[in-house]
């Protein structure tokens, strides 16, 4: 019988990931109590609720069957080459470029040809960075390259 492989794989990683940050979260972290939530409160229960999407997404994939996966390596390589380029560049080139940038590479693979669609996705999702990092977490991020 054919399964559903990517749900199956997909909601396997997500409950993994979840385990490993509720475990993480657990060990390193005081949880408090109700009446005083400590600092590992939130991420055990951040952690427990991954674990719980990622069972829903895997668990009904053992029972369906799914198209046949297909790999592409230039997509996957696109990928990986924006988290370094977001990563490495975070420092030198500030948010903004780096995010850009980032997007940019990530949309390489894609079958749509034209610049256009790229530069409004790369700043869109740029002002999306912008508002969670600096405006909802308050984090403290270079937002242009030093010197600017």
């Amino acid at each position: 019988m054919r399964r559903d492989w990517a749900d199956i794989f997909g909601g396997f990683a997500l409950a993994s990931i979840g385990v490993a940050a509720t475990g993480w979260a657990w060990v390193h972290y005081d949880l408090g109590s109700l009446r005083q939530m400590g600092p590992g409160a939130f991420p055990v229960a951040l952690g427990l609720m991954l674990t719980a999407f990622g069972l829903i997404v895997a668990v009904p994939g053992l029972r369906r069957a799914g198209a046949a996966m297909s790999f592409e390596p230039w997509a996957a390589l696109a990928v990986l080459a924006a988290i370094l380029v977001f990563g490495l560049g975070l420092r030198p080139l500030g948010l903004v470029l780096a995010s850009f940038a980032g997007v940019l590479v990530a949309s390489l693979p894609a079958p749509h040809r034209g610049w256009a669609w790229r530069l409004c996705l790369a700043a869109i999702v740029t002002v999306l960075t912008l508002l969670v990092f600096r405006a909802g977490l308050n984090m403290s991020l270079p937002l242009w390259p030093r010197g600017l």
